[in-house]
């Protein structure tokens, strides 16, 4: 490496430039790639904020999604935000927080917020519904812990409000994802379904904590009997998790 050429300049340093162009071009790259979820960016009024980074925003780019389910199109074509929300601003200025304006927990802000997925099930990578009932699953049976099926479901009041009827299984994962119950007639009966995640099992019955009696009739309920779109996953595990703040006056308090 000690021949030089053009003069002064020799390999090693353009090799070097080379590289740091590179590196640099590569950056500004992935940069933009990855702004092609999340932006462009709004400001607290939903307006297109002034400032949207360093780096500009990429150019359209359409994806074909698998199993038939069409294309779609970001930054510009992706879902809007939801523009029905029941908040009001505490202050003028900008970053402050909002308050929830009727019932956060049906109305789906705060903690029980939820995203506006697409309503239709999700597949694993074969094309399959990646949640089925285990009803439907001759290959699934309990195998461990406590079975919770025929056990009785007490919310956050310690009341009883219906009976698990089934468990719900993320087919590729090999994992119970919602526990399927039957509400007692005096709640208005009918199946709703709850995230296990959000349930403690005991040995007599099902605990869910985050929620009181007079909550379970509002549960969001699922259009097919079999299967679970992922929006209805979203409005049903936003409703249990708001309900750790909501479900009562006493959880807004400060906690000491």
């Amino acid at each position: 490496m000690t021949q030089t050429f053009f003069g002064n300049f020799d390999l090693a340093s353009l090799s070097i430039w080379l590289f740091w162009v590179f590196f640099a071009l590569l950056i500004f790259y992935i940069q933009r790639e990855n702004m092609r979820e999340g932006f462009p960016l709004v400001d607290d009024d939903g307006e297109e904020a002034p400032n949207q980074g360093l780096f500009s925003v990429p150019d359209d780019k359409t994806f074909k999604l698998p199993h038939g389910r069409g294309e779609v199109t970001v930054p510009s074509g992706q879902r809007g935000d939801r523009d029905d929300l029941a908040l009001e601003r505490t202050n003028a200025a900008g970053g402050y927080p909002f308050e929830p304006t009727g019932n956060p927990m049906l109305d789906g802000v705060g903690p029980a917020s939820w995203a506006p997925r697409r309503d239709i099930p999700e597949l694993d990578g074969h094309g399959h519904l990646k949640l089925q009932p285990m009803r439907g699953l001759e290959a699934f049976s309990h195998a461990a812990g406590r079975d919770p099926r025929g056990k009785p479901v007490v919310t956050g009041d310690n009341k009883p409000v219906g009976t698990v009827t089934d468990m719900w299984i993320d087919v590729p994962e090999q994992l119970v994802r919602y526990l399927e119950y039957e509400l007692d007639a005096e709640y208005g009966g009918g199946t709703r379904l709850v995230p296990l995640t959000m349930t403690r099992i005991q040995s007599n019955r099902v605990k869910v904590r985050s929620i009181f009696a007079e909550h379970v009739k509002d549960v969001p309920q699922i259009a097919d009997p079999n299967q679970l779109t992922m929006l209805e996953e979203e409005k049903i595990s936003a409703y249990y998790a708001g309900g750790t703040l909501y479900a009562s006056e006493a959880r807004q308090e400060p906690q000491i």
